[in-house]
């Protein structure tokens, strides 16, 4: 029998009234059968989609479901989700292209899928309160078809190159309904489950993605690594750390790559998850270690954006990597935070470029603030960086300058016993960055102005307490022969702080 024959066939019986369709319409199961293998053969004609979707509407929940096994069910839909995926591409192709008529054919063909998803969840629902449906028919299907389903709709969810505003639509709309149709109230319990002890779909998800998250086929779907960073960061703690053998070696992988996109991409999944699993979980097997040298090596990349999330993510790994060595009582000539930091210093030594410097300089004070007192290793070589990032202007938002600043706030609160013997060279610095913003003509708001003075006061009334009073004495001449209003302003907070 045709599609559009059984849809009339089934039509007077009115979806969802419980009682069976005449006796001439084939069983569900052998219906469902033919369409899963003939979507699974190659292309398959729209309007097949479309009948599809026309049938699951007019059906009873007693016809569709009745007789139907699960696994035949979890074969259409994966079926239908394969069918709707965007093209191929090679291993190593170039960037995607923003339009282009096979993933403009592919949103299309979401669309229509997404209608029919739509369809089988509607009915799903409404069985649930049928007597002789209920959850023992309804658990059993939804087990195989979530994670199909899922994926599908974090396919086409967001703006990319294979989506429209019908099928991000219909995809929104498929999400929120599997959502409600697995009595869940949000996504992130949709995947982690609604207890500590229960599990959620996220495994049977990961299981769908696990053949694509591979070395050889993680590029060849380009959606894939969308579906993979979408769903980590609804899954937190305590939940990931049973997830973990799943999760850390895509993101590892992705993060491998020679793309900064991708890169950034599979650093953002690490950090989650450095959130987000307990440390003892991330020092077995020298996970921690692995994850480490992976980022350390990034620090090599001059793509500001890479070093940012770079930089934030070890700040989170480093302490794990330091308590794991306190425990092993290994001794601790040097630690990894050292290695970084005297890694970031060589660099922002020598770098020219404005967005690294404010990468860096945003991320320092951090540092220092790690390693405390031991800060003290490093201090030839901060202080060179310190002299020539407060030297330079670095645009309307002074953003290098303000974190340097903060900088040398935590370098002098944690080593202080170090300042006199650079008393000189530090009040220098200080004094004339000071006039160079008082007497800036450039486009620097006011309230920045403020604050770069405000920094550089509060390091001179750190400076004179580290030197016992001795930049009081110092910038009493100063003070005397000054006759611009705001630097006096400056230099008489730093003569009345006691």
């Amino acid at each position: 029998m045709e599609l559009s024959g059984l849809v009339r066939a089934l039509r007077p019986e009115g979806p969802g009234n419980g009682e069976q369709p005449p006796l001439a319409v084939p069983p569900a199961e052998r219906v469902l059968l033919q369409l899963g293998q003939l979507l699974s053969e190659g292309p398959s004609s729209p309007s097949i989609i479309r009948d599809l979707g026309a049938l699951v509407d007019a059906a009873s929940c007693q016809w569709l479901l009745g007789g139907l096994s699960p696994t035949t069910l979890g074969g259409l839909v994966a079926a239908l989700s394969a069918y709707a995926a965007p093209p191929k591409q090679e291993q190593d192709s170039v960037d995607l292209p923003a339009k282009d008529s096979a993933y403009a054919a592919a949103a299309v063909r979401a669309a229509d899928v997404g209608s029919v998803f739509l369809h089988l969840l509607a009915k799903l629902e409404a069985a649930k309160t049928q007597e002789s449906l209920g959850v023992p028919v309804v658990g059993p299907a939804l087990c195989h078809v979530a994670a199909p389903i899922y994926i599908f709709a974090i396919t086409h969810i967001a703006e990319r190159p294979w989506t429209n505003a019908k099928s991000r639509a219909a995809a929104q709309e498929v999400l929120a309904l599997l959502v409600q149709a697995a009595d869940c109230e949000s996504e992130a319990e949709f995947l982690r489950g609604k207890k500590e002890d229960e599990e959620g779909r996220f495994a049977a998800v990961m299981g769908l993605l696990k053949q694509e998250l591979t070395k050889d086929n993680w590029k060849r779907n380009p959606a894939t690594k969308f579906v993979f960073s979408w769903t980590l960061p609804h899954v937190t703690r305590p939940w990931l750390s049973r997830y973990l053998e799943r999760v850390l070696p895509p993101s590892l992988l992705i993060s491998d790559d020679y793309r900064e996109e991708n890169k950034i991409l599979g650093v953002r999944c690490l950090h989650h998850i450095i959130l987000n699993v307990p440390a003892a979980d991330l020092c077995q097997f020298n996970r921690a270690q692995v994850v480490y040298h992976a980022l350390y090596n990034h620090l090599y990349s001059r793509e500001a954006p890479l070093i940012q999330v770079v930089l934030l993510c070890l700040l989170d790994l480093l302490p794990i990597l330091e308590k794991a060595q306190r425990q092993q009582k290994q001794p601790r000539p040097t630690s990894s935070c050292d290695a970084v930091l005297q890694l970031l210093l060589t660099h922002m030594e020598a770098e020219h470029r404005l967005a690294l410097r404010r990468v860096y300089a945003r991320t320092l004070p951090a540092f220092v603030q790690r390693l405390g007192i031991l800060i003290v290793r490093h201090l030839k070589r901060l202080e060179r960086v310190i002299l020539g990032y407060l030297e330079v202007s670095d645009g309307p938002e002074e953003e290098a300058r303000l974190g340097i600043l903060e900088t040398l706030q935590c370098t002098m609160e944690h080593a202080w016993p170090r300042m006199p013997c650079r008393l000189s060279v530090l009040l220098k610095a200080l004094l004339k960055m000071i006039w160079d913003v008082h007497t800036d003509q450039g486009p620097t708001p006011e309230p920045v102005k403020a604050a770069l003075l405000q920094g550089a006061t509060e390091c001179l009334i750190l400076l004179d307490r580290c030197s016992e009073g001795q930049v009081k004495i110092l910038l009493e001449g100063v003070y005397s022969s000054c006759e611009e209003n705001r630097v006096r302003e400056c230099i008489r907070k730093v003569q009345e702080n006691t």
